[in-house]
């Protein structure tokens, strides 16, 4: 994103909490193409045929942030944070969905390659990787985040450091932390 937009995101924000009305069509033209780039590498990691796309991710995402009475974003850093969960959680659904047929559950599992987690290129079930995101979240939130920020929303460390105001090796140190609970938890009794 050039810089000239991120104080733009910011003022955008500003003004939808305000009531601006068109704040948020604003802000969402603004971001939409990072936003598909987002998209677009989280979902290279699904198998074929799985139907939700870039696009469609992207404008379901914007139905869940801005179809409500209250955004609440503070700033470019929130509003990225929200977007990277909005995000995880339509994947999310997207595999209860698939995974449940009209007869009660099936034997599809939609699978995510785990290559950012591990560096293994071992495929993990994007249910059971947001069972251990959710231990992580409770255990220490910001390493949830930036899981959010690098795998779910496929940023750089110097992107991540950069929206959560903190340096880069920090994010690294807090990165190879946040992978190896994430490698634990998925591997429990296997």
């Amino acid at each position: 994103m050039v810089m000239q937009d991120e104080g733009m995101v910011t003022q955008l924000i500003t003004a939808h909490r305000k009531g601006d009305e068109n704040a948020g069509d604003r802000l969402f033209a603004l971001v939409y193409d990072e936003l598909r780039d987002i998209a677009r590498r989280q979902l290279r990691y699904r198998k074929p045929g799985e139907t939700l796309n870039t696009t469609g991710l992207v404008h379901e995402a914007y139905l869940k942030l801005f179809d409500r009475d209250e955004s609440g974003w503070n700033d470019r850093v929130h509003f990225f944070s929200v977007t990277a969960k909005a995000m995880r959680q339509i994947l999310v659904d997207y595999a209860r969905r698939v995974n449940a047929d009209k007869r009660g559950g099936g034997a599809h599992h939609t699978e995510i390659q785990a290559s950012l987690i591990s560096d293994k290129a071992e495929n993990v079930n994007i249910l059971d990787l947001d069972d251990a995101m959710k231990q992580l979240e409770r255990l220490n939130p910001r390493l949830a985040t930036i899981v959010e920020c690098r795998f779910y929303g496929g940023m750089s460390i110097e992107e991540t450091a950069a929206l959560l105001d903190v340096s880069g090796r920090t994010i690294d140190r807090d990165w190879l932390k946040a992978k190896s609970f994430l490698y634990v938890a998925l591997n429990e009794g296997q």
